[in-house]
Formats: C-alpha cells, sequence, structure tokens
C-alpha cells in the first residue's frame, strides 16, 4: 500500500494558487494570440488543469460550462490512448459532441500531457470556439441541420501535434474544409501556445515544489473541495423539487419540445433527473449528455458556493440522470449545431425549480439564451468573406430584495463579453446604428426583472449579408416568481430598406439582408419577483423618468399615477 505524503494547507495552498496561475496564464497567452473576435473579443473559451486520473483541479473562464466539461474531454483522451500510449510533446484534439467535446463542432477542445520527470502527473486543456469548421454553412452553425455531418469538420479525439509539431496531414485537412483557414489554423495554433505555456509552468512549478508535495497538495484539494461542498450542501433546501417548461422549438418545425427536471437533495446527494423530457429533435437544437453535465456542473457550484475555489472534489456529490435520446442527451448522429439553447434550460430547469426555496441566492429567470447570430457575405469595403459571430447580452430576473441586472451575457456564457460597435464596423464592414437599453413593459413585480438591449447592424455592402440566429424564449418567456410578471421574449426583427413588412423570428437560417437592410437585434427583459403593486412609489416613478418603464405600466400594472 502506497505511503501518502502528508502536506499541510498552507502548502497546499500555495499549490493550488500556483495551479490556477499556469490556467490563468494559459487564458491569457490563448487569448492574445488567437484570431477569432469570438475569442480575443468575447472570450468564448476556457482553461484548466486536471490531475493524470483527468480531475480538474484548477480552471479560468470565459464561459462557464466549458470549464465544466473539461474533465470529459480529458478522459476521453485516456480512454482512447491510455496512459501509456501519451507521448512527451503530443497535443490531442477534439469536438466530438457526443464524447469529451460535448456541445458542437464549433467548439474544439485540444489536450496536453504535463510531463516532469518522465512521467504523466497531469493534463492541461482548453476548449474555444473556432468561427469556421466548414459545414454546410458559414460560421458552422445553424438553425435547420438535420445531422451531425452538415455541421462541420469533426475530430474524433485525435492525435494533432507528436514531439510538439502539427500534423502536416490534419493541417492539410483543416485547411481544405474551411471557409477561413488562416483565422482557424490561428487559433488552433493559438491553442497550442496557450498549452505549451501552461507545460512551461507546471514543470517549473514542480521543480521547485517536488513531485511528491505537488500530488499531496492536489489530493489534499480535491478532498478539501468534497468537505467544503458537503459543508455547503446543509444550507440547502432538503427534499425533492420539480420545474416543468417548454422549448421554443427545434428550428425546422414550430412544435414546441416539452423538458422537466426533478431534482433532489439531501444531505450528501444532489441528484438532477430529466426523465419525461422531449425525446432528441430533428433540429440543432439538441444537447449531447456532456454538455448537459457542463450545464448542471454550472448551477450545482452557483447554488452551492460560487467563491469556493473550484475542483472536480466539489463536484462529487452531483448526480444527473438522463435518459440516452433525450433532448439533453442526444446521440450520433443527431445535429447539436444551437446546442446551447437546450443546455441552458437545464441550468434554468433546476434555477426554477429552486428559485422559491432560495430567495437569498437564486433570482427570477433571465432571457436565457445566448441569443447568437452570424452575419456573413462580402466585406463592404474589401469584398473578402467576413464572417461575424458572437453572442448577445439581456436582462436577468429581479431577485427577492433587488431588481434585476440589466445587459448581461446569460448564465451558460459566465465572464464573456459583446464584440465593440467599432470592432463590428471595422472587421466586418457593417453599420452599428445603435446599441441601447430596450426598455419593455416586462417583468413587472414589487422588484422588476432586468432591462435587455436592442442593437442594429446595418448591411453597407451591394451584395448584401446572410443573417443566421437563434434566439431561446422567443416564445415563452423568462419566468416571474411570487406573482412577479414574466420577462419579454427575445426575438430579431428585419427591417427593409425598401419599406416592406418587417420580419420578427426567434429563428432563421441564411436570412439574406440587402444592402441598407437592418437587422435588428432584440433581447428580453428578466422576470419579476412579488407582486408590481407593492412596489414602492418613488422606484416607480425613477423607472418611469428614466423610460425604463411606460406611463400606462405605471398606472395599470403598478397601481401609481405619475
Amino acid at each position: 500500500m502506497a505511503v501518502r505524503t502528508k502536506i499541510d494547507p498552507f502548502s497546499a495552498e500555495i499549490i493550488r494558487e500556483s495551479l490556477v496561475a499556469v490556467a490563468e496564464e494559459m487564458f491569457v497567452s490563448l487569448q492574445r494570440t488567437s484570431q477569432s473576435t469570438i475569442i480575443y473579443e468575447v472570450l468564448d473559451f476556457a482553461c484548466g488543469i486536471t490531475d493524470e486520473k483527468a480531475q480538474l483541479i484548477a480552471q479560468t473562464n470565459g464561459v462557464t460550462a466549458f470549464a465544466g466539461i473539461l474533465t470529459f474531454t480529458v478522459q476521453s483522451v485516456l480512454d482512447k490512448f491510455g496512459l501509456a500510449g501519451i507521448r512527451e510533446g503530443d497535443i490531442f484534439c477534439t469536438n466530438d459532441p457526443y464524447t469529451g467535446g460535448g456541445t458542437h463542432l464549433s467548439d474544439v477542445a485540444m489536450v496536453m500531457p504535463l510531463f516532469y520527470e518522465g512521467k504523466v502527473l497531469g493534463f492541461a486543456a482548453n476548449k474555444a470556439h473556432w468561427t469556421e469548421v466548414g459545414g454546410k454553412d458559414a460560421g458552422s452553425w445553424t438553425t435547420d441541420a438535420t445531422e451531425v455531418f452538415q455541421e462541420g469538420l469533426q475530430f474524433p479525439c485525435v492525435r494533432l501535434y507528436i514531439d510538439n509539431q502539427p500534423l502536416p496531414s490534419l493541417v492539410d485537412m483543416i485547411r481544405a474544409n474551411v471557409r477561413t483557414p488562416d483565422m482557424s489554423l490561428g487559433d488552433m495554433y493559438a491553442q497550442a501556445a496557450g498549452l505549451r505555456m501552461a507545460a512551461r509552468r507546471f514543470e517549473e512549478m514542480c521543480s521547485k515544489h517536488g513531485t511528491e508535495q505537488v500530488k499531496a497538495g492536489i489530493d489534499y484539494l480535491l478532498e478539501q473541495g468534497e468537505r467544503q461542498v458537503r459543508l455547503d450542501m446543509q444550507k440547502l433546501p432538503k427534499g425533492t423539487f420539480y420545474a416543468e417548461d417548454f422549448i421554443d422549438d427545434d428550428g425546422l418545425s414550430e412544435d414546441p419540445i416539452p423538458i422537466k427536471v426533478k431534482v433532489t437533495i439531501s444531505d450528501t446527494e444532489f441528484i438532477a433527473d430529466f426523465t419525461g423530457s422531449g425525446p432528441q429533435a430533428r433540429g440543432p437544437i439538441n444537447c449531447t449528455r456532456t454538455g448537459l453535465m457542463g450545464g448542471m456542473r454550472t448551477i450545482f457550484k452557483a447554488i452551492t458556493n460560487p467563491d469556493t475555489p473550484v475542483n472536480e472534489g466539489g463536484f462529487r456529490p452531483l448526480s444527473v440522470i438522463c435518459p440516452e435520446g433525450n433532448v439533453f442527451s442526444a446521440v450520433r448522429p443527431a445535429p447539436v449545431s444551437t446546442y446551447w439553447e437546450t443546455l441552458l434550460n437545464s441550468v434554468d430547469l433546476v434555477w426554477k425549480a429552486l428559485a422559491p426555496h432560495m430567495p437569498e441566492r437564486m433570482t427570477a429567470g433571465h432571457f436565457l439564451s445566448v441569443c447568437g447570430l452570424i452575419l456573413a457575405g462580402p466585406h463592404s469595403d474589401t469584398g473578402e468573406l467576413s464572417i461575424l459571430v458572437e453572442p448577445q447580452a439581456g436582462g436577468w430576473g429581479a431577485g427577492a430584495d433587488k431588481d434585476g441586472e440589466s445587459g448581461l451575457v446569460c448564465a451558460g456564457d459566465g465572464e464573456t463579453y459583446i464584440i465593440p460597435a467599432e470592432v463590428c464596423e471595422q472587421k466586418y464592414g457593417i453599420a452599428v446604428d445603435q446599441y441601447a437599453l430596450n426598455p419593455q413593459d416586462a417583468g413587472a413585480g414589487e422588484f422588476r426583472g432586468g432591462l435587455g438591449l436592442v442593437r442594429d447592424y446595418r448591411v453597407l455592402g451591394d451584395e448584401g449579408m446572410f443573417l443566421t440566429a437563434t434566439f431561446g424564449r422567443f416564445k415563452y418567456p423568462p419566468w416571474g416568481v411570487a406573482g412577479g410578471q414574466s420577462g419579454s421574449p427575445n426575438y430579431v426583427e428585419v427591417i427593409r430598406a425598401d419599406g416592406s413588412p418587417p420580419q420578427r423570428f426567434g429563428k432563421g437560417a441564411r436570412v439574406h439582408l440587402r444592402k441598407g437592410d437592418i437587422a435588428r437585434l432584440i433581447t428580453g427583459t428578466g422576470g419579476g419577483w412579488g407582486e408590481p403593486r407593492k412596489r414602492a412609489r418613488e422606484k416607480v416613478l425613477t423607472d418611469l423618468k428614466e423610460g425604463y418603464i411606460s406611463e400606462r405600466a405605471a398606472r395599470e400594472t403598478y397601481g401609481q399615477q405619475p
């Protein structure tokens, strides 16, 4: 029986901070060297460090849900190659949605083993959204795919680098299958650079503290993570809680998709059961089980204690039940382009089930959707193909003692940003005519929901552009709590320069925009908390003065005469 090296809490904390620093330096390196605005401006990526058993020991976000998936990414490498088949200088790549990739093909994960004195002590991993991975549509995700083969190039957990050099055949394959090869390969090299940075810093840490101390520190941190989360679980409400809702549709039909969850909480377990939700859809709204695990880790961390360090030990009490072939656990070759709508609905369902029982921690429903869009076509100045891929921000729900936040990205995006208007205009050859808060008379309550945003893109080029967008919660708006009203929907409005009637939709694929046409992107308000007529008069009058509500809402909804 192996004798475990003892480590004191102070030394363990130094090891933990050193590991976080390794992940953070990998994050900064990737951001600064990437080619896609969705990476270097939006921060649509995440980085993490695992031990040799694929247990997460440090992370840094961008996209919160990605960090919850990196464990499964590394595990897929171990499952396929084994420790014995991994060599120093290897870098592996996967975007397989059904295993370690876990999301959609645009999110490419790369993994590098961390060696010290000839032994694998851990892995560095990152996962980033490439603007282009091929497929039938520019930007590589769409709302009307019917199988994954239409969605882009698949990397089924392959060895991409040997002896720190990329395999020329795979580089050639990528270059031949994407519309913007220099950008996509630039992002690949940026991810590899981040991994190599992490490997150098990890080696320096091991050299400083010694292998045994580092391994002992990792074990201590994993055990500490489990101990802490079990203490935090003592504060959670106990019992079984339910929530139901609908996903608007799958992108191919108008039929809503029923979803439900049963959350069971004891002192030792947190179980989320999605049995009874709709089957996997024909359209690309599907989420895979690995993606679902990323969503559940995100909400579990938020519910227990978002302030403590994240590691695998902190997720040990979490169990997820979901039958195979469910819309939350789709199987190959189901299309998964817009998986995030369903992943976010899994988070929102657990949130909805627990919010009335945890008013000190949780708010009413938020605008939920990434509100993702692609605007593709010739740049108005250069004529070169430009592909704008980005999320939008919107309104969050009110709390039991606070109004909702306005203009924040959704829960799954976590610590990401919106591309600045100036960058959009220069890089993509469009005009941003407005970017403003979007006050709507929704989300009313004693505490009102936060406001969404409105952003106008006007096409400048003679040849026009094509718009693909998925704005979830177009039909089923954010929910209120304790008498609070629902928020407002997300949607896209296309305003034609020729004066023809505008189009309004939640999902659209390749909508042709001509010169002078405007794509108006509107995100919803969050849900309200409490009866609207209990809202303090001075708050109603302030909202009216600031333009957040109308006079009609002040009178009819809040019962106040201006």
